[in-house]
């Protein structure tokens, strides 16, 4: 038999590689058949080994040390992912650009299409209001088309990726009223970032269940962030055409944080515009819009955030209350996996036409 070809390599850029986000990035290139990490950026950790940081890292990254960003470096790159705090990619990138072949932003820089939502919800203009038509929005599942040919991907957020992958398939059918929806939606701790806050620490999380980003409190009462891009993804089709406007879905976001490291588990209510639709019929919807799709998991089973630990899949469930008539939509990730820098991998893999689910797990860990 001839000998079979080796895999053709490619150049891996992570800028910021130091954050919970970049780690995770490491950690799945380095189990990725083609890709190979040729920068690794870490301004607060610059000159620092990247096993000293993270052990976990040490069998495949023992000679590497982060370095300060540096655009230059990541010249002739296939793909360059972007693990940075939210308003720094949108200097980045338009250099970026002309230095690799694709660009995957894991921050939120580049996921809203109105430039005018980011003073209102991130508290400052935007700085490269230009680029955010062209910018490819990252959730396979539901706008695989717009990934085609695309040079810069902004990876859809983590509680944004629960929620629509639960509720999307409703709203494309015309299933439920797009005004009202509501999500209660709980993340691990790894959500807020590598570094410390008083919210965050050991003593203060654990054995504690808190909601935050509240709507309606003192400020400005807008509720969390997230809330713009799960409208704008709510209302747009899979080709990216506009269905319905931000003033036509209304969803009430209420995230939680809970005493794990990993993992979302949403919990979606939405009033079904048929009243014959039961849970049966729910579960049918969800089967449906993603058959075929290996990283999205329905059953009747009530989702788990366990189940999906280090996985890459979603779990959705689905019900319809009889009394009251709301349908019940769960959806349990990982995210740091599905919700960010497994994502941000499926996107690249479509991006360099490879199969989505090279280098990504579709089980989970267990215990």
């Amino acid at each position: 038999m001839p000998a079979s070809q080796p895999s053709p390599r490619h150049r891996i850029a992570v800028i910021g590689a130091s954050g919970f986000t970049g780690a995770e990035l490491l950690r799945l290139c380095a189990a990725h058949p083609t890709f190979e990490v040729v920068v690794a950026t870490g301004e607060s950790q610059a000159g620092t080994a990247v096993a000293d940081l993270y052990p976990s890292l040490a069998g495949h990254y023992g000679g590497l040390t982060y370095a300060p960003t540096d655009e230059a470096a990541v010249d002739g790159c296939d793909v360059a992912f972007l693990g940075l705090p939210h308003g720094a990619s949108q200097a980045l990138v338009p250099d970026l650009l002309d230095r690799v072949g694709h660009v995957v932003d894991l921050a939120a820089d580049f996921r809203l299409r109105d430039a005018g939502l980011y003073p209102t919800w991130y508290g400052e203009p935007h700085a490269a209001p230009a680029l955010l038509d062209g910018a490819a929005y990252g959730l396979p599942e539901l706008f695989r088309p717009g990934l085609a040919g695309a040079r810069l991907v902004a990876a859809a957020g983590c509680y944004p990726t629960a929620a629509s992958l639960a509720l999307a398939p409703f709203l494309r059918a015309g299933l439920v009223e797009p005004a009202g929806l509501v999500v209660d939606a709980a993340s691990g701790v790894s959500g807020a970032g590598r570094p410390p806050k008083p919210n965050t620490t050991f003593c203060t999380v654990d054995e504690d269940f808190t909601a935050y980003g509240l709507a309606g409190g003192p400020g400005d009462g807008l509720g969390h962030r997230h809330t713009p891009e799960m409208e704008q993804v709510l209302g747009t089709g899979a080709d990216g055409a506009v269905l319905a406007t931000a003033g036509e879905v209304s969803v009430l976001f209420t995230p939680h944080l809970a005493p794990m490291n990993r993992g979302i588990l949403a919990t979606c209510y939405a009033r079904p515009t048929d009243p014959g639709l039961d849970s049966a019929g729910a579960l049918a919807v969800l089967a449906d819009a993603y058959a075929g799709e290996p990283f999205v998991v329905v059953d009747e089973r009530s989702p788990s955030t366990k189940a999906t630990f280090g996985s890459n899949a979603a779990h959705l469930s689905a019900r319809v209350d009889p009394r009251t008539g709301l349908l019940v939509v769960l959806s349990a990730i990982d995210n740091l996996v599905k919700g960010a820098s497994g994502q941000a991998v499926q996107c690249a893999n479509a991006l360099l036409g490879l199969d989505e689910t090279t280098g990504l797990s579709t089980v989970g860990v267990y215990p």
